[in-house]
């Protein structure tokens, strides 16, 4: 049996390689997350990114960074016709908005016979606001080819310290994170189901990372429209 973290990281690398084809930070995190790897095995926004071997883009994976290669974005509206158009045409990678609900957007991109879906957000607060940074995208994706679902991944913007202090807090609960250079996943991948079920009980995420400079940086996310836009790139990668 290959091991989940193995299969993460070849996911990433996917991921990666459909970022490249974007030009904006989102594409070179998600090269960075496919090339290099942490704690997972070879770990496998908007598109969005994948996971790392111990455990972006956004659309990074997992696959060869251990945890940062991945890497690609409550609903406002009452339904699936609430679903309207409020992100970029293109998200990171190159990959297509398909609608969006509320502050989330649903992209999907294909390499080759791969096929990847994913729910988008950009922070709608970044602290410290006098610092200088590539935009952020949060994301979950979706690469059936790579059996990935539920990977919750970061594109940050910024250079993290590795190893440095990392987390993500959600209503009441708190998810330590794993980052890689511009890109972070969650540390415990067994974590994703709970903290996804969290995301959509909330009303935002608030990242704290620190940067390879040093500095402690602070992104909140808002989490409406989240739920609807997750089923929607859910299904879209089970047809």
């Amino acid at each position: 049996m290959i091991p989940a973290s193995f299969q993460r990281g070849f996911a990433a690398g996917i991921l990666s390689a459909v970022l490249v084809i974007g030009t904006g930070p989102a594409a070179l995190a998600q090269a960075q997350r496919s090339t290099q790897s942490p704690t997972r095995s070879t770990p496998a926004k908007p598109a969005p990114a994948a996971k790392p071997a111990a455990k972006p883009a956004p659309t990074t994976t997992r696959a060869n960074a251990a945890k940062p290669a991945a890497a690609a974005a409550a609903g406002a509206a009452a339904g699936a016709a609430a679903a309207k158009p409020a992100q970029a045409a293109t998200g990171p990678g190159g990959a297509s908005l398909l609608t969006s609900y509320g502050d989330w957007g649903v992209y999907t991109a294909q390499t080759g016979r791969s096929k990847i879906c994913y729910a988008l957000s950009q922070p709608k607060d970044r602290m410290p606001k006098n610092l200088n940074r590539d935009p952020a995208y949060l994301f979950v994706s979706f690469r059936p080819a790579e059996n990935v679902k539920n990977e919750v991944a970061l594109v940050l913007g910024f250079a993290a310290k590795e190893n440095g202090p990392a987390e993500a807090a959600v209503g009441n609960a708190s998810y330590a994170l794993i980052a890689k250079a511009a890109n972070a996943w969650l540390k415990n991948p067994a974590e994703e189901g709970q903290a996804i079920s969290t995301m959509t009980r909330s009303g935002t995420m608030t990242v704290k990372m620190q940067s390879a400079r040093g500095s402690s940086l602070t992104d909140r996310y808002s989490l409406n429209g989240f739920g609807k836009a997750l089923e929607h790139a859910r299904k879209e990668c089970a047809s």
